[in-house]
């Protein structure tokens, strides 16, 4: 195939940690290497400059905090990227977010006469999302005619990227056409099960026999955190230690969460983590838990998955495609706290029957998505030049 000019629009970018920008990240530099340029267009501050300080064709527009995630930042002036993407002149561009940049990438698109792709990457419209994000008043608005923004955006690309079976099925019951499955892949050779995590268990103070379930993503009230500190308290005698990494506006509510429920002994909030040790936290677990029955994909869970360690999930959503009950992990009744504790004391205690981790995690690696990932790019330009 030619060598392609994309241009990636985003409002997620460093420095926030998620799996939008994750996946940016990963498949930017896999499409790089395989020689294909790739451009992005997104909104961030010094911090953000400094960040990419040195990566080649990073565009950064000056943006405005939110005030619950001061991490992301809201484009102010995204249309200071129109002279720069008509000097560059991609082949194709494709958003990542259907906000800001988003939609000034689609404007771009429709007056430049090029073909557009978007991924829908997050829940937005989940109430409890916007409960997170926006006032009330916004809140109450945005999820009375988020679907109507959501079927109209997506309508105008040439394609809706799902990056699962589950969101395809969930965008054409709304109404959007021309959908295409394209998972966001991770990078298998960094996530493995080789990871030396024996230096991590000693800087968390954990016995040697004590086991280990982790939550690792965002802290916040779409991800039904309470679940876990439930059925934790469920399994205080279990000899278990409950770690929750990472950061968000409800951490402080869910740390008096685990006071109340007098669990704080065996729960550890030990807040933002460092990406290049990311990996030593999911091969120091004996399971990997995620309760929230928010995820498109669950890119968390197939990083569990590619250290060798088993996942413990809703049975929502996405989720469903990740675990494989008995072989990889279990699955249990959303919400259901005693589900969720009876599933975390069957893995933690048959660890080794679950063989199928690594199996599953390799079907997602970065350079098989991204093979798709270019098919869906070859197939939208050439039935743009017809």
């Amino acid at each position: 195939m030619e060598t392609l000019k994309i241009a990636f629009y985003t409002d997620s970018f460093l420095p926030a940690r998620d799996g939008v920008v994750t996946s940016i990240i990963n498949t930017r530099r896999e499409l790089m290497k395989r020689g294909h340029e790739v451009y992005i267009f997104t909104s961030g501050d010094s911090r953000t400059r400094r960040l990419v300080n040195g990566s080649k064709n990073i565009f950064v527009i000056r943006g405005m905090k939110l005030p619950r995630y001061p991490q992301y930042k809201v484009a102010v002036l995204p249309f200071m990227t129109t002279a720069s993407i008509s000097e560059i002149d991609p082949d194709i561009i494709h958003t990542h977010t259907p906000f800001f940049m988003g939609t000034w990438g689609l404007a771009m698109a429709k007056i430049n006469k090029i073909p557009i792709v978007s991924t829908f990457h997050t829940l937005f419209n989940d109430k409890r999302a916007l409960e997170m994000y926006a006032p009330m008043h916004t809140a109450k608005f945005a999820e009375k005619y988020s679907w109507r923004y959501v079927r109209f955006y997506y309508n105008k690309c040439n394609v809706a990227i799902a990056p699962s079976e589950t969101i395809k099925q969930m965008l054409a019951k709304h109404g959007v056409r021309n959908i295409s499955v394209v998972p966001n892949g991770l990078d298998i050779n960094r996530f493995n099960p080789h990871v030396d995590s024996h230096r991590l268990r000693k800087k968390l103070q954990m016995r040697k026999d004590e086991r280990i379930v982790l939550y690792l993503g965002r802290i916040s009230k779409e991800k039904r955190l309470e679940t876990l500190l439930r059925a934790a308290r469920l399994l205080k005698e279990q000899n278990v230690r409950f770690v929750f990494a990472g950061t968000g506006p409800a951490l402080d509510h869910y740390r008096s969460m685990a006071h109340r429920l007098r669990i704080s002994d065996i729960t550890d909030f030990v807040g933002f983590v460092e990406d290049r040790i990311l990996p030593s936290y999911y091969k120091a677990a004996d399971a990997f838990c995620i309760p929230s029955t928010f995820e498109t994909q669950g890119i968390a869970a197939y990083e569990a998955l590619a250290c060798g360690t088993p996942v413990i999930a809703a049975d929502s959503l996405a989720l469903r495609e990740a675990v494989q009950r008995g072989r990889n992990g279990e699955l249990f009744k959303p919400n259901d706290f005693h589900s969720c504790a009876r599933k975390i004391d069957k893995v933690i205690n048959t660890r080794g029957l679950y063989k199928e981790t690594r199996k599953t995690a390799e079907n997602y690696s970065v350079e098989r998505t991204t093979d798709r990932l270019l098919e869906t790019y070859k197939r939208v330009i050439k039935e743009a030049t017809v």
